[in-house]
């Protein structure tokens, strides 16, 4: 059984904590922010008149253009009545706002969908249906919440029909995708077969209804499904409590209560109140019985109570502080992105039942360090307390909407296929990673030229997951460096498994132990280095053994960083790895913020450069801008522009401008300027003389600190993701993580060195 992840309390806080927290500062959770500039008269007619006419007058002419020129194709209304609001019950439509803000900032938190709240008043299903149908024009989904039953399947019903893009009722369709996926997962892991498994659920509303719909079309019988309410089982010839939903499901059975129907049951599921399912009826169930109590706040029993009764069951709920949490969040981000992308006219059974695959899927894949964080450290493996994927998973947005998108195309509601899929889903990362986008480009190229990349510190449990990682996604071989036994264990503790493009080095004990010990004292020895320190360097200091492993080119390139300071790694690797002739050794970090891509020198290594050095480092940063597609423009920075307002300082800046002149590089340079002034048009526009054709996309530092300051506070105030600083100039590729990196952070790195990034 797998190890349980530490129980994870509810967050607490009072009802004033909450109020202030919706009150503080701008009211509500939500804003609406232009996605053009508008800082110009010019902008503004564009945006506006004159300007608007003309995409006006295209949409006009071919409606479906209005997904290239308009907000359409990734905006979507979260719709209510409040008739149901979460467990509260029927507290009308402007008591219902403070969710469907809420709920809009989830669509944009996890799948980058803008989406806006609105709230209709009236309890009318003729009325509300009419009052939501003729905003098609306006949005590219519609998804409809907390509507009491079974109002809401008359509602859902009627607007699939009367329009033509997707209308999706979460509180059905979500639960049951999640739960669906639970499911799938739990009856792999109990070794049973859909077509004669017996299910009973519990609540005959929106989402009990939805879940036994997704159930049966996914493969139970429908004679192995029974459905209860509060009047009991809902059987063949039963008058009373009945509607044409619940007919739907009416079974042939003699078992009129809950307990008499759980007599023998595979599965619970509850969509009901807290206390419907008791330990004796959970003891009549069969072996491994599969429990979801879904009730919220409080399930129909609790996993402490389901567990006692019967050791033998697995067990989730709707709540965060158990394992397996039924929660939405996991679907209707997901569903919507491949929806939208696709410009599919509804949301249909196969789209449902792909996301509930791709999503069970995703839980029996190794985790994440993002979703190891989340559990305090903790790692969650599959099995019976981990059978769906943690609301973190940042796989998750590049997982689930390719499967649903895919799912449009094969059914035939999709209006805009995908052609490739590959590059769909770096797309989908790179929403929720820039780096990804970046990334993409260089995996790539690194597949169609595997290199073995030894990776320094093989005994860490990240470092190991990354090596996978690195193999698995087709990057080339991984070498570890560690001791053969402590890997084995790192590993089998961890539930990985080393496979055959694994290489397991220990540094005492290698074989070529000898020959580095020799190179690294022809280096080292009139540096008062005697051989014996040569040796102990090698068999104890795996940056040592690394770094010798790649000069010797017994390896391609290396990383390492996870266990020592930036500084001292990089003190190990210059012991056996020589500058690149002809070039300097600088570090880069790449800024990535709003969709630009910026190269930063020198972020790690001159800590006051000379105007030759200057120089130098705007010749290695604009090699690297060309590595990674960018043609380079580079601006010498400084705290004054051309000479104003003057200082002794900047002199040095100068003076680099003029050495690059000296040394007729072949890219745009200018300086010195202020960071405004490169990075933004308006500004530039004030020197018409500058050499850049536009905003710079390599800046040069004035000086070490000021590059580091720089780009840390970017990353922690500004919003950008900046990654490095990486290691360029070394004759050899090799690259350094930040100390205590993840293992996505360290696969990164490796596909860098691997690429050879750094020259």
């Amino acid at each position: 059984m797998a190890e349980k992840p530490p129980k994870r309390e509810r967050p607490v806080f009072t009802d004033k904590e909450a109020l202030l927290y919706h009150s503080r500062g701008r009211p509500g959770k939500i804003a609406v922010v232009p996605t053009k500039p508008m800082a110009t008269q010019r902008d503004l007619s564009l945006a506006y008149s004159p300007g608007v006419a003309a995409p006006v007058l295209a949409i006009a002419e071919s409606p479906s253009l209005a997904f290239d020129y308009t907000a359409k194709g990734n905006l979507v209304a979260v719709i209510t009545n409040g008739t149901a609001i979460l467990g509260l019950g029927n507290l009308g439509a402007l008591a219902a706002k403070p969710v469907m803000e809420g709920k809009a900032t989830l669509f944009k938190r996890f799948a980058d969908i803008d989406s806006i709240d609105l709230e209709i008043d009236t309890q009318e299903v003729e009325a509300f249906i009419a009052a939501v149908r003729y905003l098609g024009p306006s949005f590219g989904g519609i998804n409809l919440e907390d509507i009491k039953a079974p109002e809401c399947f008359v509602i859902e019903e009627r607007l699939r029909e009367l329009m033509d893009i997707p209308v999706f009722h979460d509180d059905q369709h979500g639960t049951a995708i999640i739960s669906s996926a639970g499911l799938l997962n739990a009856l792999h892991l109990t070794g049973r077969d859909i077509k004669n498994t017996r299910l009973v659920c519990n609540g005959a509303g929106a989402a009990g209804i939805a879940c036994l719909d997704l159930a049966k079309a996914m493969g139970f019988a429908p004679q192995n499904v029974i459905l209860c309410d509060t009047k009991g089982v809902v059987y063949r010839g039963r008058v009373e409590g009945m509607n044409q939903w619940k007919s739907a499901h009416a079974v042939e059975t003699s078992a009129r209560t809950l307990a008499e129907a759980l007599d023998g049951a595979d599965i619970f599921f509850g969509l009901s109140v807290k206390g419907a399912l008791t330990p004796d009826m959970l003891k009549t169930m069969a072996p491994d019985p599969i429990v979801f109590a879904m009730a919220n706040p409080d399930p129909e029993i609790t996993p402490e109570e389901a567990l006692a009764a019967r050791p033998d069951a697995i067990v989730a709920t709707g709540r965060s502080d158990y394992p397996n949490q039924i929660n939405n969040v996991l679907g209707f981000p997901y569903i919507f992105r491949g929806a939208l992308d696709v410009r599919a006219k509804t949301i249909n059974m196969e789209m449902k039942i792909a996301a509930a695959k791709a999503l069970a899927e995703l839980a029996r894949e190794d985790v994440p360090d993002e979703v190891a964080n989340a559990y305090q450290g903790a790692r969650p493996r599959f099995g019976r307390d981990y059978i769906i994927p943690a609301p973190f998973d940042p796989r998750l947005i590049s997982i689930v909407p390719p499967a649903v998108a895919r799912a449009a195309m094969d059914s035939g509601v999709a209006r805009h296929p995908i052609v490739d899929m590959n590059v769909y889903r770096a797309e989908l990362s790179a929403r929720r990673d820039p780096i990804a986008g970046l990334m993409h480009t260089i995996y790539d190229r690194v597949r169609r030229d595997p290199k073995r990349v030894v990776f320094a510190e093989g005994e860490e449990e990240q470092v190991i997951r990354a090596a996978l990682s690195f193999v698995a996604q087709g990057l080339g071989r991984a070498i570890l460096v560690g001791r053969e036994e402590r890997v084995a264990q790192m590993a089998k503790s961890a539930g990985l498994e080393l496979g055959d493009q694994i290489e397991v080095h220990n540094a005492k004990l290698s074989s070529r132990n000898g020959v580095y010990a020799q190179f690294l004292f022809e280096r080292l020895q009139r540096k008062g280095y005697l051989f014996r320190d040569c040796q102990r360097l090698i068999n104890t200091d795996r940056n040592h053994f690394a770094a010798a492993m790649v000069a010797q080119g017994d390896a391609d390139a290396m990383v390492t960083g996870v266990t020592r300071n930036f500084s001292n790694a990089l003190e190990d690797v210059r012991h056996v790895v020589d500058q690149k002739p002809g070039h300097r050794l600088i570090g880069v970090s790449l800024v990535l913020a709003h969709g630009r891509i910026v190269v930063v020198a020198d972020t790690a290594i001159t800590e006051m450069p000379e105007a030759a050095d200057l120089a130098d480092i705007a010749i290695e940063a604009a090699g690297v801008a060309r590595r990674i597609g960018l043609e380079p423009r580079v601006a010498m920075l400084a705290f004054s522009t051309f000479g104003y307002p003057p200082g002794e300082r900047t002199a040095r800046v100068h003076d680099a401008v003029r050495a690059l002149d000296a040394r007729r590089v072949d890219f745009e340079y200018e300086g010195e300027m202020a960071a405004d002034v490169a990075l933004n048009r308006h500004a530039m526009a004030a020197y018409p003389f500058s050499r850049l054709s536009d905003t710079a996309n390599v800046l040069v530092m004035p000086a070490f600190h000021s590059a580091s300051i720089s780009t840390k506070m970017l990353q922690e105030l500004g919003g950008a993701t900046v990654l490095g600083p990486l290691i360029v100039g070394l004759d050899k590729p090799i690259q350094i993580v930040q100390l205590g990196a993840t293992d996505a952070d360290i696969v990164n790195m490796a596909a860098l060195a691997a690429f050879g990034v750094g020259g």
